[in-house]
């Protein structure tokens, strides 16, 4: 048996089902750990409090490990579970690069991680737009206005472009030095410039959708287009934020933050003349190799902070 331990925000948590996923194509026997959520200790440790956000999907099928058997592959930290690490005989696996291709060789472990790499999952992800049903909102208003913006995103017309500006926790603690001075401005002009160029001759106008957790700081930001329409998307908040990933898959393009969010925005995107554009860096602890990026990451335009397609 595989067990994979699910964490973080909804994002990581989407990545790490996704694995999951993978696992049971693959014919393996493999189920996920969402303990987390209910330790008291983690949670108080983690950058913010998270909840299991995955149960918000419409019928998402999930197998959930028990603690028997959660105990077995990880130990839940007893004596002899770190004797075993210790020995070399731990039967936890913690991700440690990019993309482990291993992992697919692997029985009995208990796999810790983010997973956030493409090619973990990319030739299932028919599957997984199929399973990660959106819920409606339980407000007219909020059902009304998203109704209302998909129908602007597939006005023939135009091309719909969904950019994400993260902030929010970005800028806190030690995710400040992690996280922030990727997506820079130069970063957004140029990813809004080569959409720009590669699109120029269907004689379109482009309109570009901003998703931020701070709109009021989008609203005074510049993208450097060339007058292009841009609409400040700040209808859904609270249980309903995770209705923006399902905004951001009906634009036909996709500019990403270095987030697991806007990245699935991307990824459940099924327009067949899709765009796809992230950040070269995902962390600033971790120097990305070019060439690895573009076959981790098949599909997506890679673009440096100083705004230069790589």
């Amino acid at each position: 048996m595989l067990i994979v331990k699910v964490m973080g925000g909804l994002g990581n948590q989407m990545q790490q089902y996704a694995l999951y996923r993978k696992l049971l194509s693959l014919g393996k026997e493999a189920k996920l750990d969402v303990s987390w959520f209910y330790d008291e200790k983690a949670q108080a440790n983690a950058s913010a409090p998270r909840e299991l956000e995955l149960k918000r999907f419409v019928n998402l099928p999930m197998d959930i490990a028990t603690e028997a058997e959660i105990r077995a592959l990880s130990g839940n930290g007893s004596v002899f579970a770190k004797v075993a690490k210790k020995l070399g005989r731990s039967k936890i696996f913690e991700e440690s690069e990019m993309y482990h291709p291993e992992i697919f060789s692997m029985d009995d472990r208990y796999l810790v991680g983010y997973f956030a790499c493409n090619q973990y999952y990319a030739d299932i992800m028919d599957e997984l737009r199929r399973l990660f049903v959106f819920p409606k909102s339980q407000k007219e208003e909020v059902i009304a206005y998203n109704r209302e913006l998909i129908r602007e995103m597939e006005n023939p017309e135009e091309i719909s472009a969904s950019i994400h500006l993260r902030r929010g926790d970005y800028l806190e603690g030690v995710n400040a030095g992690l996280l922030c001075g990727i997506c820079t401005p130069e970063y957004y002009r140029g990813a809004c410039c080569f959409l720009e160029e590669k699109l120029a001759e269907e004689g379109r106008p482009i309109h570009f959708y901003v998703f931020s957790d701070d709109p009021a700081f989008a609203r005074t930001c510049s993208f450097g287009t060339r007058g292009e329409k841009i609409t400040i998307c700040d209808g859904n908040t609270g249980e309903d934020n995770l209705l923006d990933i399902d905004l951001m898959r009906h634009c036909r393009c996709n500019i990403t933050a270095n987030s697991t969010f806007s990245f699935w925005g991307a990824r459940l995107n099924d327009n067949p003349d899709r765009v796809l554009v992230r950040p070269l860096w995902h962390r600033n602890n971790q120097t990305p190799d070019p060439a690895r990026m573009r076959d981790y990451w098949q599909g997506f335009a890679l673009i440096d902070r100083d705004g230069k397609v790589v």
